[in-house]
């Protein structure tokens, strides 16, 4: 037979005997039963959306406005450029319409014929701009004149600075020697005792050049006398470079 024994309860989870009542007062409260495999585990939360970024745009530039075009206008008869300029408020006055219109009118501003077509608008301003900046713009300094010091040295100095501007050669050396020799420095000396003073055209001045050798060698710009002291050097170093290549090749009569 059998063997009696006592009944054995069967034996619960201690977990599910702390859950099986829960509560106060005799009245129970279902708590859900956890699993152990997924006590520990953390409940994910979905992910944030990342906030939207904005983007600042560089603001658009209004566009530009279109240059207005110049006025045209058609010339009637007794017209006058002072009239037109006058009547249509063109800045710089007629000059500048002048200026504007200078290839339709031609070179002459005070004849204009019925039918031309005038521009009154931006070429005339720009030509008004130019007249009025031209009149602005301070005049150049007239360059300095040269002096020179009324003697032999100053005579010298000038006559060879005209000999430079027409390619006549010569030295101051060469000059001044030859000066001496002739006529000691006196503009006005004169020779009154050789064979051309005997033929009726006697040496002069300080290089002792008679008159015909000084008409024909003349240097524009001097004086025509053959006894002003510049005219005199100028004419003879102008007659020695022809004969003998440069009044600083003559050490004696010549």
């Amino acid at each position: 037979m059998p063997a009696s024994g006592k009944h054995r309860r069967p034996k619960q989870h201690k977990i599910a005997r702390k859950l099986a009542f829960a509560g106060t007062g005799g009245a129970a409260l279902a708590l859900p039963l956890i699993s152990a495999t997924t006590a520990g585990a953390a409940v994910a939360q979905p992910a944030a959306a990342p906030a939207a970024s904005t983007l600042a745009l560089p603001a658009a530039k209004p566009a530009a406005e279109p240059a207005a075009a110049p006025m045209v206008y058609s010339v009637v008869g007794g017209d006058t450029l002072t009239k037109i300029a006058a009547e249509h408020s063109v800045s710089g006055g007629w000059k500048a319409l002048y200026e504007a219109n200078r290839t339709v009118i031609g070179s002459d501003p005070s004849v204009i014929r019925p039918g031309l077509k005038l521009t009154l608008g931006g070429a005339a301003k720009a030509a008004a701009a130019r007249a009025t900046a031209l009149a602005a713009k301070p005049a150049a300094a007239p360059a300095a004149v040269k002096t020179y010091a009324n003697n032999l040295d100053g005579w010298i100095r000038q006559s060879l600075d005209i000999m430079a501007k027409h390619g006549i050669p010569g030295t101051y050396n060469g000059i001044h020697r030859n000066v001496m020799r002739e006529s000691s420095g006196n503009p006005l000396a004169i020779n009154n005792w050789d064979s051309n003073a005997a033929a009726g055209i006697p040496s002069k001045g300080l290089l002792q050049v008679i008159d015909p050798t000084f008409r024909a060698y003349h240097v524009p710009g001097t004086a025509m006398d053959s006894y002003d002291p510049v005219a005199n050097i100028t004419a003879a170093c102008n007659y020695a470079a022809a004969r003998y290549g440069s009044i600083d090749n003559v050490n004696g009569a010549y």
